[in-house]
């Protein structure tokens, strides 16, 4: 296993097909044969939210099916989940990215952010906050748990979208501080300022790397999402940024050393109370 001095990631900005993942899978098979991700060892390939189908509020149509048992039964995983690990061994990467989900044995539905290794699912996130301005909190239940997963030296939080208006869901500490913040996204173009204001605000206030990955495109409601997609340093600087609409990757390495001795040298988070 490679040092964890830096972490290199990639982040997938694209049109979704409405509520077709077998277009969405297929269109994302031939993006992980781009040779920009060929040509370097990536650690972290994200995904948007409901990256399979788009922003639906038809969970029981268009959501994974899923009980306990899936989580280790990858044989038993929708197509959705398998593609993922098929691109996380592809590339020896972890693949990230939201699915709407249909829990069948909590009678229930969840927008869940998956985080798949090659070696398997290495753990999941349920969105907390729920945007109520499209109704997704009729047609999904809110997550509870926060959630950190270790990965190569790097202790990474998982976020979804309209997470990143409520602070609290992010806020860090000295005790066991990330050092990354995914969100996952559809975040419409109307609101596109907010957007780009909160992903550098998340990364200042936390002292950590924050990579905010959006789609593009318009959806089956008319909305359109302009991507903006964002990598951004702990001191808030931009790392890497798309300011276009079109599909992409977008790339940066991330330097524990550098996060490490910026917390060292400005202690910000031994203030949280």
């Amino acid at each position: 296993m490679k040092p964890a001095v830096e972490l290199k990631i990639a982040l997938l900005q694209l049109e979704l097909v409405w509520e077709n993942s077998d277009a969405n899978i297929a269109a994302i098979d031939t993006l992980m044969g781009d040779p920009q991700l060929n040509s370097d060892a990536y650690d972290l390939l994200v995904l948007p939210e409901m990256w399979a189908t788009g922003f639906t509020m038809n969970p029981l149509q268009q959501g994974l099916s899923w009980n306990i048992s899936c989580a280790h039964s990858p044989e038993t995983w929708p197509e959705p989940l398998q593609a993922m690990q098929r691109w996380s061994r592809q590339h020896n990467a972890a693949v990230v990215g939201s699915l709407s989900c249909n829990l069948l044995d909590e009678n229930r539905c969840v927008n869940r952010c998956f985080f798949m290794t090659p070696d398997g699912l290495a753990g999941w996130y349920d969105k907390r906050y729920l945007f109520r301005f499209a109704g997704e909190d009729d047609s999904y239940s809110p997550g509870k748990e926060r959630v950190v997963i270790p990965w190569r030296g790097w202790n990474i939080l998982l976020q979804i979208c309209y997470d990143l208006r409520f602070p609290e869901s992010s806020r860090n500490d000295d005790n066991s501080p990330y050092d990354l913040a995914l969100y996952v996204a559809n975040w419409p173009e109307v609101r596109a300022s907010a957007w780009k204001t909160l992903l550098k605000a998340r990364a200042i206030e936390n002292q950590a790397y924050v990579a905010g990955v959006n789609r593009i495109g318009v959806d089956a409601n008319g909305i359109n999402h302009n991507g903006l997609s964002a990598i951004h340093h702990p001191k808030g600087q931009t790392s890497a940024a798309s300011e276009f609409q079109e599909t992409h990757w977008v790339c940066a390495t991330l330097s524990k050393a550098e996060l490490t001795d910026y917390r060292s040298r400005f202690p910000v988070l031994k203030d949280v109370l």
